[in-house]
């Protein structure tokens, strides 16, 4: 497994666009218009970077965008690959270890995913704070070197987490934090699981973003992930779930996130370091 796409797909990127590049992002559903806000932009969409998924879910563009946001260099990935596309962990392990070929040392995930917690609601941010890891797999499974064994104790980085904190209190916007359990897909989860991820102790549920988590701490990168939440999980509200709900509901938070992560973005780059990895 350590075909180096990312430091070849680096290497095309660079000679496009070279800079000083910080953080990367990985966009998920309703942040198009975030996208779009990216400044002296540079579009290289995923089918001309090797090793690199192209999305078959509507609403994720499949391109990676790098150009300037809040005066720092940044790596957007606008739209990503969910596991249940093709059945691979592994399969965001290209586009994560460009962003640590690019030099980032910061990656923020952003996902849409269903409230456990009725106080909870559609429209909302969740700032993840752990995760459980529910599919029974793993992006670094057949990983032969001795890094496979990554260390998960701070997966998300706190000092990027105080730095969510205090964008979301400046912007006046309502964080909530909590864990996310990642479930395979595409099938949205049943009632009866929805009710053992509560006991388990989850806030959210989800089908993405936990594989990227584990390979961003591979890839040595610090980590901070965020949900904006679309909907009730099954069985708490008796109406079925849809995926045309997640995208219609999708841009509510993402207008509240799209205020947040320019404030992130530039503490980052003044704040670098952070506290070691």
């Amino acid at each position: 497994m350590s075909q180096h796409f990312g430091t070849v797909a680096a290497n095309t990127i660079n000679e496009l666009r070279s800079g000083d590049y910080r953080v990367g992002l990985v966009l998920g559903s309703g942040l198009g218009e975030f996208a779009a806000s990216i400044e002296d932009a540079v579009r290289v969409p995923f089918a001309r970077l090797p090793g690199f998924p192209v999305s078959t879910v509507s609403g994720h563009a499949g391109e990676m965008i790098v150009g300037r946001l809040a005066g720092v260099d940044v790596a957007v990935m606008s739209g990503r690959l969910h596991y249940y596309e093709q059945g691979d962990a592994a399969a965001m392990r290209a586009p994560i270890e460009t962003f640590a070929s690019l030099g980032c040392s910061s990656l923020i995930l952003t996902n849409s995913a269903g409230s456990l917690d009725p106080e909870m609601n559609p429209g909302d941010l969740m700032m993840i704070t752990d995760h459980i890891n529910f599919s029974g797999t793993n992006p670094l499974i057949g990983e032969r070197s001795e890094r496979r064994f990554v260390g998960m104790t701070n997966a998300y980085d706190a000092d990027l987490q105080e730095e969510f904190r205090r964008a979301a209190s400046a912007e006046q916007v309502k964080l909530h934090e909590g864990v996310y359990m990642w479930f395979a897909g595409p099938s949205f989860e049943t009632p009866a699981e929805i009710r053992a991820a509560r006991i388990l102790g989850a806030s959210a549920v989800g089908m993405s973003t936990v594989p990227e988590v584990i390979l961003g701490r591979f890839f040595g990168l610090r980590v901070a992930a965020v949900s904006t939440i679309t909907n009730l999980a099954a069985g708490m509200t008796g109406d079925e779930l849809s995926h045309a709900e997640t995208k219609e509901l999708a841009p509510v938070g993402a207008e509240k996130l799209a205020r947040i992560l320019p404030r992130i973005v530039k503490a980052v780059a003044v704040d670098k370091p952070l506290a070691a990895a």
